[in-house]
């Protein structure tokens, strides 16, 4: 990757960037009031930044991973979650899901079996709350990729947590402040 640098988005129109924010707040609280906790909020947007290739939202997401209790074992099982047993009946569900939603250019939309066994599986409000999740998701890692935002190794000298990029949609929480100030 060029040392070129890149337009930070969230600093160059500060207005859209908090209306993404705001939604991702909207899109937090739906999440919760449908019952989905923040485990599953978290294995969802790891997955989706992993799909996207959003290190920096990977990063994100594992911290607050750890913070809703995974441990390395379950995260490290997320990219291979096929494969994997630790994942219940309904966080398969919400995996498959964030596939079709991330690579929804491919199918043209939510394949019937897909949305068939999901529905099966979540709620209707669950479904639409990790619908939700992951619209936002993408979008952030859309933000962070366009700007190259980066990904220093843990404790690099001079190397802020906050000095990039976007929180994902997480559950209202303490907000997540940025290098330019804002939250």
């Amino acid at each position: 990757m060029g040392e070129e640098r890149r337009v930070h988005l969230s600093r160059s129109a500060p207005e859209a960037y908090a209306a993404l924010r705001a939604f991702s707040t909207t899109v937090g609280r739906l999440a919760a009031e449908a019952g989905i906790d923040a485990r599953l909020r978290e294995i969802v947007q790891i997955h989706a930044s992993q799909l996207n290739g959003c290190a920096y939202c990977v990063r994100v997401h594992v911290d607050g991973a750890v913070k809703a209790g995974l441990d390395a074992d379950v995260i490290a099982q997320i990219a291979t979650w096929r494969e994997s047993g630790v994942f219940d009946e309904r966080e398969r569900a919400a995996l498959e899901l964030t596939e079709s939603f991330t690579f929804i250019h491919r199918d043209r939309g939510i394949s019937d079996e897909v949305y068939d066994q999901a529905g099966g599986i979540l709620s209707e409000a669950e479904y639409v709350a990790i619908s939700w999740v992951l619209v936002a998701i993408n979008a952030f890692n859309r933000v962070a990729i366009a700007g190259r935002y980066p990904v220093p190794p843990r404790g690099a000298a001079g190397v802020v947590a906050s000095d990039a990029a976007p929180p994902a949609t997480t559950a209202p929480r303490t907000p997540h402040v940025h290098a330019d100030g804002t939250a």
